[in-house]
This record gives C-alpha cells, structure tokens and sequence, in this order.
C-alpha cells in the first residue's frame, strides 16, 4: 500500500495548510503566480488570497516580485525548505533505514551483507536511536544494552550475546578483579558498561569515572594515548581481560518497527536462524 501523506504545520500559534507550502513551491518551480495556479487547478485571484492572508499570519512577505516574474522572498525559501525536510520523513523509504547502537548495528550491518540485503545504517547511542524509532524514522532498531527494551516495553528480538573486556595500555598487569581497585575509568554514555559499574559497586571496588565519550571508537582511541586510563568495552569489538567476562555476559537484541515488510521479516528469520554462524564469525556469542 502506497501511502502520500498531506502536512498541516503550526508555526507560532497559526496553523498553515499544506496547500500554502505546495503554492509557494510551485511559485518557486515556475516564477509565475498565474502559471502556479494553472499547475494547481485554481484561479490566480484563490492562489493569491492563499498567499496574502498566509504573509498577515506569519508577518512576513513571502513571495515577491523580481525581474524574472514572482519567487520567494528569504523567508519564504526557508519556511518552505522546513516544511519539505518534514516531507521527506514522512516519505516512504526505498531502502530499509537500521538504526541503533553501535555494537549491534554493526552486528546487523554484517548481517544484511551477508543476506544481499540493501539497507541505510545509521550508527549512534541506544536512546538517540530510540528517539528516531520514535519518530517512525527507523524499519530495525537495534540495541546493545537490552535494559533499554525493557524500560521502553518493546518487544525485542534476541539476536547474539555479547560481554565486555577490560581494555588499558596496562591491562596485562590486571590478574584480578582487586588490581583495579584506584584506577581512573573512560565510560562511554548510554553503553552496556553500566553492568561493570554495578559489578565494581557491589564489590565495593574503589574506581573513578574521569572521562566520557560517546562511541567504543572514540573509547578504544582515547586508551590507546593514554596509559592511566581504564574502559570496559565489547569482546566483539576488541581485545581485553575477561575478568567480568560471566558478570558483564548480556544480550544484542533488535526491535521490527516495520512489521508489514515481508523482506526484513524473512532478513530477521535468517538472522536468528542461519546468521547465527555469521554472529558466531563476528565476535559474538550464539543465542
């Protein structure tokens, strides 16, 4: 089913309807009141009240006329570049879009390769994903903390596990969880590694988060110039000490936001069936 949706927008208190912004494209298109018109199937005297009483609300001038006939003044070029950005999030997308962590949309990146699934990656934070989710902007979302799903009451999707290593300059030095009692910590936002924080808390580990990042990447480079400073990160994407190798063991999980593609419902059947030896290749554990 082909859905073409119409946007209304609020814009300081006023409520403009998509017929202001398809003229003042279509003014755009054609630098013609009379020929807008004409495209549009209505008189010049209805496209130019349309226009009029739209410039009283906003208190602007939105079209103008120039040597070359009439075009959008400043203004009414940006409020239509606004609308039409909001357009093309309600557009039906012709590549399925995966968005989530790090971790596990990497995972389902290699995943899609291998299934000769063409889709858009996008990699961020858990929650930044969740908001896109939110939106309708994601077909897959992907998580690599599983505490989110269940905050969120999604119904997630097991895909692999996965636990995190202890990654230093020094980490050789580690024999047990004791030796990093002082050490300073990098903590990477919205991560797993709140599983290794609470481990040490309980264990009543003395330790000090003195740096945030927001990706393993920036993590893993920041540890490598600095040889004072202690991370936890994923085994799939790194080496490290294992030594909360059974505390830190948790899920990567995805969520269907479409559930009426019939593609990416087969893609997360390979992934949970046959994908499994490619989660096994990449790092991970099976579920």
């Amino acid at each position: 089913m082909k859905y073409s949706p119409k946007l209304n927008m609020v814009i300081n208190g006023h409520e403009f309807s998509y017929k202001i912004f398809e003229t003042l494209k279509c003014v755009s298109n054609t630098w013609s009141q009379r020929e807008a018109a004409k495209r549009l199937g209505i008189s010049h005297s209805v496209l130019n009240r349309r226009i009029r009483e739209s410039e009283e609300k906003f208190g602007l001038r939105l079209v103008e006329t120039t040597g070359a006939g009439s075009g959008l003044t400043e203004n009414g070029y940006k409020i239509l570049k606004k609308y039409e950005n909001y357009m093309i999030r309600l557009e039906e997308r012709d590549k399925p879009v995966i968005c989530g962590g790090y971790i596990s949309a990497g995972l389902v990146e290699a995943l899609a390769t291998e299934y000769q699934l063409e889709v858009t990656i996008y990699q961020t934070d858990d929650e930044s994903a969740l908001k896109l989710a939110r939106k309708d902007m994601v077909d897959i979302l992907t998580l690599d903390d599983p505490v989110r799903a269940f905050m969120h009451d999604l119904e997630f999707i097991p895909i692999a596990y996965d636990y995190l290593v202890l990654v230093s300059k020094n980490q050789r030095k580690i024999q047990g969880i004791n030796d990093i009692n002082g050490k300073n910590f990098l903590e990477i936002q919205g991560s797993s590694q709140r599983l290794a924080w609470n481990t040490m808390d309980n264990m009543k580990i003395n330790y000090q988060i003195v740096e945030l990042v927001k990706s393993p990447y920036n993590a893993l480079k920041t540890i490598q110039n600095n040889d004072k400073l202690y991370t936890f990160l994923n085994n799939s994407f790194t080496e490290g000490s294992d030594i909360l190798k059974n505390e830190t063991k948790h899920l990567i999980s995805l969520v269907l936001c479409n559930t009426e593609n019939r593609v990416l419902k087969d893609f997360v059947d390979f992934i949970t069936g046959n994908g499994q030896k490619i989660v096994e290749n990449s790092g991970f554990i099976r579920i």
